[in-house]
């Protein structure tokens, strides 16, 4: 049974106003694991990030972290926990190693010049230790954040949008130190715009949209259960309508009846539309309707994210937070 680190239920925030950012959101995240929370701008990823690590007053609801309540424990577990924020907020004058060894003593930890040093060797920082961060690239300032970040050796650690701006080799190399955060025991909590991020990484997969959690799940259940196949049949001949024995598949015609359009497999169990289009091209040839080309697409997770947020099709039910 997995075991909790965080433990989120009914949070909710409300801004002077009345602009509601997080709506009774329930959340669980366990030990050791790569958590990949996916939204839209203004969906309440920042502000759920901001509530945890203590920046934000929730309006009501209770934080749980590493079995202890974080409303009456916040000094001690806050230290426990990391934080890369969204934007690029610190002393831009200070020289890299000064900033960072300064995060680790603001947690009350001794120094440790060995520890630093594997940091900033590893992002690839240790070049430039001496070098002011205002001289630094975007992508190397934002290392300089993750630095800073671990600097503590944090067992919760929120990342919150940590690739944005920048170029695809640093993200690559990013995703390559979060891979090895992992391997040291260190929970991972990332906001990403960008969706192959967190197939690439994420163990599980949320999505907010509107300060609510619309689902959670392991990726690969999630795609499983959400996931589409389409295909695109180019006909020999155009048609007029659709014959009784392959009107019964989820089909249509497209472009004046040129193309014979797919759409299912959702929810199925894995491969379950690539089976129906194979049944359908098999109920093609006994009708006599000759084709010239297949065209199929699997959903991807950005498929399943987009149909969510849009509204989807009803399909996606509000699944509060359970432990896969």
């Amino acid at each position: 049974m997995p075991e909790p680190i965080l433990e989120i239920r009914r949070l909710t925030k409300t801004y002077k106003g009345g602009l509601t950012a997080l709506r009774e959101v329930d959340l669980t995240i366990n030990k050791g694991e790569i958590f990949a929370l996916l939204g839209p701008n203004g969906a309440g990823k920042t502000t759920l990030i901001g509530a945890v690590c203590g920046l934000v007053r929730p309006t009501s609801g209770t934080i749980t972290a590493f079995g202890e309540d974080m409303g009456w424990h916040w000094r001690t577990l806050r230290a426990r926990i990391g934080l890369v924020p969204q934007e690029l907020a610190t002393d831009m004058f200070e020289p890299v190693l000064r900033s960072v060894n300064h995060s680790r003593g603001l947690f009350g930890l001794p120094a440790d010049p060995g520890r630093v040093e594997e940091i900033l060797r590893a992002l690839s920082l240790w070049d430039k230790r001496d070098a002011q961060i205002r001289t630094l690239s975007g992508g190397m300032k934002r290392r300089v954040l993750i630095a800073k970040a671990l600097a503590h050796e944090p067992e919760l650690l929120f990342l919150d949008e940590p690739t944005a701006g920048v170029d695809v080799e640093l993200r690559r190399d990013m995703w390559h130190q979060i891979a090895l955060l992992r391997e040291r025991g260190t929970t991972v909590i990332l906001t990403t715009h960008y969706i192959e991020e967190a197939e690439e990484m994420a163990d599980r997969v949320g999505v907010i949209r509107q300060g609510e959690v619309l689902m959670v799940d392991e990726k690969a259940a999630m795609m499983e259960r959400l996931g589409r196949t389409e295909a695109l049949v180019t006909l020999a001949s155009p048609l007029a309508e659709l014959p009784a024995e392959i009107a019964r598949f989820p089909v249509s015609l497209i472009e004046d009846g040129r193309v014979l359009c797919y759409r299912g497999g959702g929810g199925e169990g894995s491969g379950a539309g690539s089976a129906e289009v194979a049944e359908l091209t098999k109920a093609l040839t006994r009708a006599g309707i000759d084709y010239t080309d297949i065209d199929i697409h699997e959903s991807s997770l950005e498929d399943i994210f987009v149909n969510l947020v849009e509204g989807g099709d009803g399909s996606a039910q509000r699944v509060r937070g359970e432990a896969a």
